[in-house]
């Protein structure tokens, strides 16, 4: 009762949680609220209000401090941290007012007229082969459609903010954020891990100002005391010390206890991803930097999977019907009845194969890729189509496994699966196998919120350094190992059918942009 606890605030792309957290990893209270007043003002946008943002965020501290008052919660936590999904941006003014909603990351919009790059530049970028992936990043640039279609905002910002930098400046006061939060398409230096140099190429691919940026602090430092206005609308003391912690996925890596590069962390998220945890510099491809670890000057070399679980969504939504309704009646979660689905196909799903790129990329898959299907017969069910997504993202992700090998030249040997699509058995085992590896879950779901709290309790002293912290604070849960006659199958149509599946549908995504450009 008198043991000292964290708040981890866990701001999702689904939902935002309020978590207690105790030195040993436990989670001693949640509060959760779900998110379904995303806007779309015109197709392809996805926008939330700020406010609401906050509001939600206070209100769920509000609930798990009252549902432990008969705990005395509140008097016991001795910081709070803040963990968030990446690349959701938002201008505000200089009272620090929201100019618009939050363009989030899942937002498709694109500019089309782009700040000029100085010829230098652009003749370094035409010789390195990567004139494209420049012209990608300008296009994909919240801050440049701004400049294009409401210059008006940009006229009167002081600063821009991902969600980190929103709550964290509600809390506290301060425009400060966390190094290990920068995650989007700002003027970033990924590898000395600050704000570019004055004479970086991104000041000049950007419609942005050098003082327009927050303060960026390393993961574990205090932004500052929780002001009186946050503290009433928390429920904490107010003074209490807000801590810097880190974007979503970093806090997901540490909270599995994946900080060797030996380790894959797996996240099976709304975007699936395959990272490790080094500290050196390392792209999984040329020109894709690997993001800030929550650990100070340390790397996560990453590869995603944009529309990664997200597909288990798609599927519920057009196929589901029958589980959405048995879990209505039952009062569980849809994808939990998903696993029945699974263990009604075999390995391999009797030739069925995906591929999941229903999003393109910037390398690999090229802006070209879309999602494709292969090897229907009629033997063919809705069971074997869920199994292929399943096994179509494990696939990718192996794929990314190896590009990471291959670039670090370290092996990665065991794998950590965190995210929503980690409750699944049959997920987890299927990934078993299709990697050869171990897949180990955590001991507990909410890693991202344990990760956070890991970084609050370096940063109060509570742990001497991360790796002690790391060390109490998590703890592997179930293992599962591969079956080798499985393995063996999902070997021969890995090498065989899914790793030539791009390279020869690529002329045809090619072809068909080209016709549906063509037809607008």
């Amino acid at each position: 009762m008198n043991d000292p606890l964290l708040l981890a605030l866990d701001c999702g792309t689904q939902s935002v949680r309020a978590l207690l957290i105790d030195l040993h990893g436990h989670i001693r209270g949640k509060a959760q609220q779900a998110f379904d007043d995303y806007v779309s003002r015109h197709d392809g946008w996805h926008e939330h209000d700020a406010d609401t943002f906050w509001r939600a965020a206070a209100g769920v501290c509000r609930r798990v401090l009252r549902d432990h008052a008969h705990e005395h919660a509140a008097e016991r936590v001795q910081g709070i941290t803040v963990t968030t999904q990446r690349g959701t941006l938002l201008p505000v003014d200089v009272a620090g007012r929201p100019l618009r909603p939050f363009i989030t990351w899942l937002d498709q919009r694109r500019a089309t007229r782009l700040p000029r790059i100085g010829p230098l530049w652009r003749a370094a970028f035409k010789a390195a082969g990567v004139a494209p992936t420049i012209d990608y990043f300008q296009r994909e640039a919240e801050l440049n459609w701004i400049a294009e279609h409401e210059p008006g905002v940009l006229a009167r910002t002081h600063k821009v903010l991902l969600v980190s930098g929103w709550l964290n400046f509600r809390l506290s006061g301060r425009y400060a954020d966390s190094v290990a939060s920068q995650v989007g398409y700002l003027p970033f230096d990924f590898k000395r891990q600050q704000w570019a140099g004055e004479r970086d190429w991104k000041w000049q691919a950007l419609t942005v100002r050098r003082d327009w940026m927050p303060e960026l602090l390393p993961a574990g430092e205090t932004i500052g005391g929780l002001t009186r206005e946050a503290a009433e609308a928390t429920g904490l003391r107010a003074g209490l010390p807000v801590i810097a912690a880190a974007a979503d996925k970093a806090c997901e890596i540490v909270g599995a206890g994946a900080i060797a590069p030996h380790i894959g962390a797996l996240s099976y998220g709304t975007t699936a991803t395959i990272d490790v945890t080094t500290p050196r510099y390392v792209e999984a491809m040329s020109f894709i930097p690997p993001y800030p670890a929550l650990l100070p000057g340390q790397y996560n070399t990453e590869v995603q999977i944009f529309r990664g679980y997200w597909l288990v969504r798609w599927f519920k939504d057009q196929f589901g019907h029958p589980e959405i309704a048995e879990g209505q009646a039952a009062g569980v979660s849809p994808e939990l009845l998903f696993d029945r689905l699974v263990a009604q196909v075999p390995p391999g799903s009797q030739g069925l194969m995906l591929q999941p790129y229903w999003t393109p990329g910037i390398r690999h898959p090229g802006p070209d890729a879309r999602g494709a299907v292969i090897g229907f017969s009629d033997v063919h069910t809705r069971a074997h189509l869920y199994r292929a997504i399943l096994e179509g993202l494990a696939y990718a992700l192996r794929d990314g496994k190896e590009r990471i090998e291959k670039r670090s030249g370290t092996r990665i040997t065991e794998l950590r699966v965190s995210g929503g699509g980690a409750q699944s058995d049959a997920a987890m085992q299927l990934t078993a196998d299709i990697f050869g590896l171990p897949a180990t879950r955590p001991h507990t779901f909410e890693t991202s919120g344990l990760g956070a709290a890991i970084a609050g309790a370096v940063g109060l002293g509570l742990y001497p350094d991360f790796p002690s912290a790391v060390a109490a604070m998590t703890r592997l849960g179930r293992r599962f190992d591969p079956h080798p006659q499985h393995h063996a199958l999902y070997d021969a149509l890995y090498h065989g059918t899914y790793q030539r599946m791009y390279g020869r549908l690529a002329p045809l995504y090619a072809q068909l942009r080209k016709v549906l450009k063509a037809s607008a």
